[in-house]
Formats: C-alpha cells, structure tokens, sequence
C-alpha cells in the first residue's frame, strides 16, 4: 500500500520524486522518504507528509533516484523505519511484504550485517549488497535476489557505484515504467507519472527492470529477456488535480454523473445492452452461468451485496456474496457453472486477487474482472472484463468508484436476465433508459448539499451513529456507515432495520442518531415501524425519503426528499447524500478527509 517512484534522467529528478510522491499519498502517509545519487548517495526521511519531505528536499539535486511513501505494515512510523532502507551504497524502496524476511534476516546477521529498522524491506537491501560481493552487477544481483523472496513487492534500487542506473521488481504489487526523451521512470501508479509522460510500460509479475537515461530493458528474474507493450494513458495530469474543489473527495463526489455517463459509453444509445460489452467470450460464457459468486473487499463487497438483490430479482440467478479475505481461508464447493465476479477500484486488491487465484485453483474457470484500471492485474486473471470509467480516484474512501461499480452490476444483471429469457424487449428498454437518465437524477440529487451539510453541523458532535436500510438499500446503510467512520472517526454500525429489536435498539438513546435511507418501495412501510420503534426511544433521526414517502418532519425527525423515486437503481441516488454527510462530518471535526489516519487507498498486502 506504499507508494514508489524512481527516475533515470537527464536533468535533475527531485521535483519529478517529490510531485509523484504528492500523487501516491493516497497510497500512504505515515512516512516518505527519498535517495539521489549525486557523487554519492544521498537519503531524506521525514515522518508525516510528503510536504515534510519537500521542506528537506530543497537545494537538493541529481539525475537519477527514488522515493518512497510509506503505509506501515513492519514497524512503527517512524524515521528509522521509513525508506529508502540502505546498505552500504545501496538504497531500495518497497511496496508489500516480504513473508519470509525473518529467516532472510537470520542468515544476513549471521554474514555480518545489522539491522536498524523493524521493516522486512531493510532484509531486501542487504541481500541484494550481499549478492553483490560475489561479483554480480546490480541488475543481475536484483535478479537473484527477488528469486530468493517470498510475498508480494514492487522494489527499486539504486547504488552509488551505478550513478546512472535504477533497477526495478515486481511481483504482486504494481508498478509501472515510463518513458520519455529525457529520462526513464517508474512509479506505482500512471498519476505520479503524467508530469513526465503519458507512455508507459505495465510490468508483469516476475519482471525485472532497468532504466537508464537513455532508455530501458526487461528481463525475467531468471535472465530471459522480455518485451512489454507501450500504452498511451488515457489520463490527463488535469484529472488528477482538485481544480476547484477543497478536497478530492468532494470532488470524486461530484464527477459521479459524468463518471456514470462515462462508463455507460460502452453501451453506446443501443435500446439493448449485448454480452459483448464484457467479453469476446461473454456470450458463451454468460449462456451458461446458473449461479453467481462476488469477491470483493470493503466498499466493493457493498456494491456486491447490491448487486445480489439485482441478480435474484430480475436475472433469477442465485447469488453469493463473499468477503475476499475469508473465502479463501475456508472449505468452499465448487459449482462448475458459477460465475465469479471479483469487484476491485485498483484491481490491485491482495485480498481479492488471493481469493480469485483460489476459485480458479478449485475449477471455476468462468471469471469476470469489474475494475477501474484496465492495465490491472485483477483484470489480466480473469476472462471477462468490464472496465469502469470512473477515471482516477484518489481520496481514500471510495465514492464514484462505488457507483460506477453499480452501474456496471447492473449492466451484467440485464445481460443474465435477457439471456435467461425473463426481460421483455420493452423492459430492457425501460432500464437503459433508466440507467441513461441517472446522470441527471444524480446531479438533482447534488443539489441537495447545502441542507446537508446543515445537517452536519449537529451530527458531528455525535460519538455514535446507527444506519438502517431495508432490501437492497441495507448495503447503502452498511456504505454510508463505512464513509462515516473512515473520515470522520465517528464509530458507526449498519443493521437491517427489521434487525433493530434483535438488540441494538438498546443503543438508542437521545445521544445516538438513526441514519435512515428510505426508498419509497415495498419495504417501507415495514421500515416507517422500525423509525417509530427509535422515536419511542427518544433516539433522533436522520432520514433520506423519496418523494412522495409521506414520512412527515417533526421534532427528532429529520427528513431529506430525494428528488425522484429510481426503483431498483435507488441504491445509486441514495449512496450520494450519505457521502455528503460523511464529508461535511469530517470537514467540522476538521479531520483529514482525502487521507484518513491508519487507511490506504490501495490494499495490495494481506
């Protein structure tokens, strides 16, 4: 969940290291750090922010280098455990985790070198300068080295004795290479590349790399050369930057509509939506699919659980739901015939990309891919693919990332009912409509930001929040629930409401509010008994309606109108408004909204 950038060059690279580590933050921020060979390595290490970093960087210069971000996972933050770790001349930076560190560590002390730092990533800079006495030159040494690790990481390395040179690893965590006139790159994501180039080079698990001004090579850890595609990023370095917004949630927030419009292009204004939208294989494979398995983590298992609902009422295909980080570690049937969905905004995921490899290693072999980076290893493991538009997403808690999902969920559940015979021509026709008009029904909904962030004022005082949700709102409730603890700290539970008398009605009290989405649908009526069972307790509710809900306001009753019943797409409008009342939250108790302390945008360790 770290974040690296290196650069060969032929000018200096301290500005590149320090603007690419600004875009990676999202990845990381306990701590950063960076080394430049300039006649001679030279380290900075701050704890804290990039900008830390910087203040340190000033009238510091030369032409090759990396950087580094840091998510502890080993060790505390701290300035003895930030990276670059170094070894004589020989400096690495690491993203993920060396499992095998400790028994690395052991034969190391017994060769004569100390360790400095509780990090595993110290074990890999020792080895490689190990591996170098015996003759070998760097991108060699790197090559045996990573043979001898087991985990995930991306590393780079440099020495002092190579003044021109970087090499790079990869296996299980990304990263990337760019290239351009007056230099080499790499970097953990194409954002902190974009001030350099837009060509870049994805690197394969097992590849090693080396970059030098004047261009790079690829080879495989055991010598054999390789040659990877050069892709033009679709990005822009203007969509990566806040423009005018105060914080990159806000403004993920509010990009939803053209994010959603942007990944509905691919339906194009066809009055039907075809299999091929997720595959050359899609037709056949979908054909076949009587059940459906969901493998996601956090706020991609919540558009998962959505999706359920979708998949069994309108495809009729029975659907579970499965946590990433459990589903491998449990004895699980294999259905031959199931489709396996792994949900991921990076594609990066650990947790979900184990939990794939596991489905595939019993026998499901059926497998789509629902991603926001095409150029992701989830979407190289899977058959199908369908590729989000949400474009880049930078503040941690995911927002347009998880509407995008939907969208595409739901695209998926029109395909399965259409070829399952159980959608009529005109009912196809109905939901693209529908899905075409959510754009502007979000944009509605955006409006109502004012008198959310009234409402914020008061429930940021709060210790405490309950959400309730009903059907296929109950994910919405557990999303919004999530969003509020990430960046406010405010600790916050989700429960079907029909659960509230099962024992957390006992929690009610004046000083516990009751976050409420109230989709005027079947349920309501149920859900308008469970809002009285709060008010009878003296709790205070917060509650998001449709129009039309007839649940007046009165004191302790707080009522936001939606603009427009969405039937079953009502999940999508109804996440927004609880987005904006996380934010405005956590803009009162004045925490650090883009970058929430403990969590990273990327989880790419166990």
């Amino acid at each position: 969940m770290c974040g690296i950038v290196a650069a060969a060059a032929k000018t200096d690279i301290v500005p590149v290291l320090i603007e690419g580590l600004r875009k990676l933050e999202y990845r990381g921020y306990d701590s950063a750090g960076l080394a430049v060979l300039n006649g001679g390595l030279r380290r900075l290490r701050s704890v804290g922010r990039v900008a830390e970093l910087a203040e340190q960087s000033r009238g510091v210069h030369g032409v090759t280098g990396i950087a580094h971000t840091r998510w502890a996972t080993h060790g505390v933050p701290s300035e003895r455990n930030a990276h670059p770790h170094v070894s004589g001349g020989l400096a690495v930076v690491h993203n993920g985790i060396i499992e095998n560190y400790e028994e690395l560590r052991h034969g190391l002390r017994a060769a004569g070198y100390e360790f400095v730092s509780e990090t595993d990533t110290e074990t890999i800079a020792h080895l490689i300068h190990h591996i170098l006495k015996t003759g070998p030159d760097l991108f060699a040494a790197v090559q045996r080295a990573v043979q001898q690790l087991r985990g995930a990481y991306a590393i780079a390395v440099v020495r002092a004795e190579d003044p021109h040179r970087v090499v790079v690893a990869r296996e299980g965590a990304p990263l990337l290479l760019g290239t351009a006139p007056q230099g080499s790159y790499a970097a953990s994501d194409a954002s902190a590349l974009l001030q350099v180039t837009r060509h870049m080079i994805y690197l394969e698990n097992g590849d090693v790399a080396e970059l030098t001004p004047e261009g790079y090579r690829i080879a495989r850890a055991d010598g054999t050369p390789v040659q990877r595609a050069v892709t033009v990023s679709s990005l822009s370095a203007d969509a990566v930057e806040l423009g005018r917004y105060r914080h990159y949630m806000q403004k993920e927030i509010f990009e939803q509509p053209t994010a959603i419009a942007n990944t509905l292009e691919t339906v194009g204004t066809t009055r039907s939506v075809q299999a091929g939208v997720f595959g050359a294989e899609a037709q056949d494979m979908l054909g076949r699919t009587d059940a459906v398995l969901i493998l996601a983590c956090g706020t991609s298992g919540h558009a998962g659980m959505v999706a359920r609902y979708w998949l069994e009422s309108i495809a009729g295909v029975p659907c579970t739901v499965e946590i990433a980080s459990e589903y491998r570690y449990r004895d699980s049937v294999a259905h031959p015939n199931q489709l396996v969905i792994a949900i991921s905004q990076s594609g990066e995921t650990a947790d979900t990309l184990a939990a794939l490899k596991h489905a595939r290693s019993l026998g499901q072999a059926m497998t789509l891919a629902i991603c926001n980076v095409p150029e992701s290893a989830l979407v190289r493991e899977t058959r199908l693919r369908f590729i989000t538009r949400a474009g880049p997403e930078i503040g941690v808690a995911s927002t347009k990332a998880f509407t995008t999902q939907l969208t595409a969920l739901f695209l998926l559940t029109l395909v399965l009912a259409k070829l399952r015979g159980r959608l009529t021509p005109e009912q196809e026709e109905c939901h693209l409509d529908s899905l075409r008009h959510l754009p502007v029904a979000l944009g509605r909904v955006l409006e109502l930001e004012p008198q959310i962030e009234r409402w914020a004022q008061g429930f940021a005082m709060k210790q405490h929040a309950l959400f309730l949700g009903r059907g296929m709102c109950y994910p919405i409730a557990l999303e919004g629930a999530l969003k509020l603890k990430e960046i406010s700290y405010i600790h916050a539970e989700a429960y079907p409401a029909g659960e509230l008398k099962h024992g957390p009605l006992a929690l009610v009290d004046k000083d516990m509010p009751v976050v409420a989405v109230a989709p005027n649908d079947a349920l309501l009526e149920k859900l308008k008994s469970n809002l009285q069972e709060v008010r009878a307790r003296g709790g205070e509710l917060y509650v998001f309606a449709d129009a039309g809900s007839e649940i007046p306001e009165s004191e302790g009753v707080h009522i936001m109108r939606m603009p427009e019943h969405y039937g079953p797409l009502s999940p999508v409008l109804h996440v927004v408004p609880l987005q904006l009342l996380a934010y405005h939250a956590a803009l009162v108790k004045g925490t650090d909204v883009d970058k929430p302390r403990n969590l990273a945008k990327s989880v790419t360790v166990e």
